[in-house]
């Protein structure tokens, strides 16, 4: 019973995420598009408009993992049980944030935006993504929706954070050019990090997307041009050499093949 609980609030908390967020620009809350708040800000870490449109990916999805997740096949899978809860407390969150956004509460932005990036950070990991096989049914219908997912939070965390800075002191009295740099090698370190323990080649095209969009928006802007290209170019570089390097065979997957 416990199991079917959590497939109906699943499904229930990604619908009404979907909904928020579509209405969020379709009304838009407060009369004010998401767009628009955020060119409020003078910072750089801001992709083209376009880049945008990934949250339409994001969106299918949630919906193919909503659905595959609700199949009565799926009710005693262990990742699923053991994520279901936190993906819906990262719906409560995302949710949050849009009106949070909305409203022009920036700090407590930031908490609804951390909250989010742990309930997706600990449902990543509980899902053994670049650890364990799974069945390819698995991989696209959950694995890969939370990996596009999480890329792209961990985007908007670092410009959520840039945003909210910008407004007291612009980073601690650094450069808006200097932050840039700063926020870039931190984007890197995040990216090698990932690259090297996961090899998550969903995660990583997202990085690039979102620092291909920051490139074109800004195309004119010396060091911060130069810095965003330079990083796209690690972060591919990076991913190539971790594919390429064969990653060794646990002890106990040795002793398995031995036998």
């Amino acid at each position: 019973m416990k199991n079917i609980v959590r497939q109906v609030v699943v499904i229930l908390t990604v619908a009404i995420t979907l909904v928020i967020n579509i209405l969020s620009e379709a009304l838009p809350i407060n009369h004010l598009g998401t767009g628009t708040i955020s060119d409020m800000f003078h910072v750089y870490f801001v992709p083209a408009g376009y880049v945008f449109s990934i949250w339409g990916l994001i969106y299918i999805g949630l919906i193919a993992y909503a659905v595959y997740q609700a199949l009565p096949a799926q009710r005693e899978n262990p990742r699923l049980q053991a994520t279901g809860w936190w993906i819906a407390l990262g719906g409560v969150a995302n949710c949050a944030w849009i009106f949070l956004w909305h409203y022009e509460l920036f700090i407590w932005t930031l908490v609804a935006m951390f909250i989010l990036l742990a309930m997706l950070i600990i449902t990543y990991l509980q899902l053994g993504i670049g650890r364990t096989k799974v069945a390819g049914s698995e991989t696209w219908a959950v694995r890969v929706p939370f990996s596009i997912y999480l890329g792209w939070i961990t985007v908007a965390t670092v410009a959520n954070v840039s945003d909210v800075l910008s407004l007291h002191g612009n980073g601690w009295g650094i450069s808006p050019e200097t932050w840039m740099v700063v926020v870039l090698a931190a984007v890197f370190v995040i990216a090698l990090l990932m690259n090297l323990s996961r090899r998550d080649i969903a995660y990583a095209l997202v990085l690039l997307w979102a620092l291909a969009g920051i490139a074109v928006k800004f195309p004119t802007q010396g060091i911060v041009t130069g810095a965003v290209w330079a990083t796209f170019g690690l972060v591919a570089l990076s991913l190539a050499a971790a594919l390429l390097v064969r990653r060794p065979v646990p002890m106990k997957a040795q002793e398995e093949k031995s036998r």
